[in-house]
């Protein structure tokens, strides 16, 4: 309780020097106010631009607040340019820990000096974020790679913040009468789970390793190899990839790099992770993105920084691809039903007025360019409409949130005139072909054949099973009753056999007809 109340005060102090409260006064309350509050802190020096106060407050405050300040970076529709410009600073350039201390990482690691291990290591590290800094570095054979070292200390400062969230997600559901329905609590745990995995780098190499295979052979996005002999839960060595950062527009389109593509690229890139896949890097800030200029592949993503990835099951696959189809064919009605169906609306809301909130919030959205729309104000009038509805947030889908905002700040970003909804419906539809069409359906038996093929056989025998089964089962029943329920039990495993037998034989006659009509001519 000590360190937590030392964390809350911290907080406060790290707030108040870098005039963090003159920031949000001033854009919320009077110029009056702001005065007063100022002439109270007459003693601390604000003349600092309030956007580099803001980004060294969150670097002084730690991980968690390093990694909330790259959310907002991308959120260029909510922040003033001034702010956004610095905050993008946070996506790679947090400032390093001493390269000693990165060596005896790798020595403890790997078990050897990084000077024996590699035939060229670069001590001056050439990235470093919240969560650990990446050193260039050579292979015996010639190989370039990047070595990724564990930030020393970070799983502590993690493991403090969470605390201090979890005790403002208590507060939040007992002071808020919208606290329950938000699942602050499961909010906090799904967030918790998510940097604690991303603090074990063996779990990052998996997470890199297993998108890299699901798009081998794609021309959209390439995913760096991990050398798992140089890997351990803090440090990873990876290949070395070369391109320019997506958020270097001047660059790449100096480098003739088709913008309005690359956008329409990432939206295909995004769609493919969360409906093919159902498995999606959740961490695509601009800093974890490059764009290859290499004539091999030219044009292509790079992804980088996989300790953050989200996971969907079929189902959540499925109602978010009904509700993402409906929205984009305006058809209201079927994502209020769906909302209904999947238990996230209560079961006794009217369709008709769920779907009637749901038009008066998307309709303005469509057909307009991301730089005509609003999308805070579309975010908070969504909001407003669940708390009317009671729709219970979904902690699983927090990362998918937070990725379709880094998605949308990309796109704003890469081309202002991309209109989201054409570019993505065509990949959506597809999909839902695919699974919920002829071809899913086919596929869908392709899968399961090997376990029919098992099952079939023994189908007499399990309904023979189960009706000696209910016979056994202690009853009031007379002997007449059970004497009927034998018979009923005989005579329905007979038709089983029957028909079992019946079908295979119909099959083999099938098959043997189908030869006699291949061969028979060849013979005459």
């Amino acid at each position: 309780m000590i360190f937590r109340l030392l964390r809350l005060f911290k907080i406060a102090r790290v707030a108040l020097r870098y005039g963090l409260d003159n920031i949000a006064v001033s854009g919320l309350a009077s110029p009056r106010i702001a005065a007063l509050i100022d002439s109270i802190f007459f003693w601390r020096d604000i003349s600092t631009p309030r956007g580099v106060r803001l980004r060294l407050a969150l670097e002084e405050l730690g991980p968690i607040f390093v990694k909330f300040g790259q959310l907002l970076s991308t959120r260029r529709d909510l922040l003033p340019p001034d702010i956004a410009d610095e905050l993008a600073r946070l996506q790679d350039r947090v400032p390093p820990f001493p390269s000693d201390v990165a060596i005896a990482q790798i020595t403890r690691a790997l078990g050897a000096h990084p000077d024996r291990l590699f035939a060229k290591f670069e001590r001056e590290p050439v990235a470093s974020a919240s969560i650990a800094q990446v050193h260039f570095a050579m292979l015996k054979d010639g190989t370039e790679v990047a070595v990724k070292v564990l930030r020393p200390g970070v799983k502590k400062s993690i493991e403090q913040d969470i605390a201090l969230m979890r005790i403002a997600a208590d507060w939040v559901e007992k002071l808020w009468a919208d606290g329950r329905r938000l699942k602050p609590k499961e909010v906090v745990g799904e967030f918790d789970k998510y940097l604690h995995d991303e603090l074990d780098l063996m779990r990052e190499a998996a997470n890199a390793s297993q998108l890299r295979r699901n798009f081998l052979g794609s021309d959209l996005l390439m995913v760096p190899e991990m050398f798992w002999d140089y890997c351990s839960t803090s440090v990873i060595v990876m290949e070395r990839m070369h391109g320019i950062p997506i958020s270097q527009t001047a660059r790449l389109v100096e480098a003739g790099v088709d913008l309005k593509k690359l956008s329409r690229d990432g939206v295909e890139i995004f769609f493919t992770q969360v409906f093919r896949d159902g498995f999606f890097h959740a961490d695509m800030h601009p800093g974890n993105i490059l764009v290859s200029i290499e004539p091999a592949t030219f044009g292509r993503y790079i992804a980088l920084d996989f300790g953050i990835v989200g996971t969907l099951t079929d189902f959540d696959k499925d109602y978010l691809s009904q509700n993402f189809l409906a929205f984009f064919r305006r058809d209201y009605k079927r994502v209020a039903e769906a909302h209904i169906e999947s238990g996230w609306a209560p079961r006794n809301t009217r369709v008709d007025e769920l779907e009637s909130a749901v038009r008066a919030c998307c309709e303005p959205i469509f057909d307009r360019p991301l730089r005509d729309i609003s999308f805070g104000q579309v975010l908070l009038r969504l909001f407003q409409t669940s708390r009317r509805f009671n729709v219970e947030v979904q902690p699983q889908l927090v990362l998918l949130q937070k990725t379709l905002l880094n998605i949308e700040g990309l796109g704003r970003q890469l081309d202002p005139d991309l209109d989201l909804w054409k570019t993505a419906k065509p990949h959506l539809e597809r999909w839902m072909e695919e699974q919920v069409g002829w071809r899913g359906l086919v596929a869908k038996f392709r899968e399961e054949a090997p376990h029919y093929n098992h099952i079939i056989p023994q189908l007499p025998r399990l309904v023979h099973q189960a009706l000696l089964h209910k016979v056994a089962e202690p009853s009031e029943r007379d002997n007449e009753a059970l004497r009927q329920l034998v018979v009923e039990m005989r005579r329905t495993n007979m038709l089983l056999s029957v028909a079992v037998y019946f079908g295979a034989g119909l099959a083999g006659g099938i098959v043997i007809a189908q030869l006699l009509l291949r061969w028979l001519p060849f013979y005459w």
